[in-house]
């Protein structure tokens, strides 16, 4: 009898090594959210460090402009042709894509909020289910809280850039996603009217 046991304990701890390495996968994606910690307190599970933005427009004058190259996953800022600020993006996922084009900012705003896409909360505010759509099948007991979009700078209907999640592939639902600090510099550097350009 103790020869058998012998045996099989190697087999029980890789058994239950499996299941512990499971479980610990399993819980790293459950509580990721619309803006996956770049905007508050959410985890930034598997996010890449940000090696490529970065912005030196403060100190210069001069007529906004932005081109988004949608390959790159990088919008380039420019001030009367001189190029100041470079950022990673998250843009369009498969089906959702990131229009291209030529655009404009149509309108600013610092505290947006989405009204398609966001978490279904509880009276206490707690997410019962996240990243879902407004039309979405709702849990029972719960309500649609949109997601925030801070910094957001619309360019047409529903698309516009604002800080978000960057997973380091386009994962978004057709929207511009920035780190926070680069949509904050964006944000108080273009106006109504500057022009945004969006190529493959």
């Amino acid at each position: 009898m103790f020869p058998r046991i012998s045996h099989l304990l190697p087999l029980l701890s890789i058994a239950v090594s499996l299941f512990i390495v499971s479980c610990v996968e399993d819980d790293r994606y459950a509580g990721t959210q619309y803006l996956g910690g770049i905007y508050g307190a959410s985890p930034t599970y598997g996010a890449p460090q940000d090696t490529i933005s970065y912005w030196d427009g403060d100190a210069i004058g001069g007529k906004p402009s932005i081109k988004i190259r949608l390959g790159e996953q990088r919008a380039y800022f420019y001030k009367s042709g001189l190029l100041v600020g470079v950022s990673q993006l998250s843009t369009g996922r498969e089906g959702l894509k990131t229009p291209t084009g030529q655009f404009a900012i149509i309108q600013k705003d610092i505290n947006h909020v989405s009204s398609k896409y966001g978490d279904f909360v509880d009276d206490a505010g707690t997410v019962v289910k996240a990243n879902v759509a407004i039309d979405d099948p709702k849990p029972p007991g719960t309500h649609f809280k949109g997601a925030p979009m801070p910094y957001f700078m619309r360019i047409w209907d529903g698309v516009g850039m604002h800080a978000g999640y960057l997973p380091g592939y386009p994962a978004s639902h057709g929207c511009i996603r920035m780190p926070e600090f680069m949509a904050e510099n964006f944000f108080k550097s273009v106006s109504t009217g500057t022009p945004v350009t969006i190529s493959n």
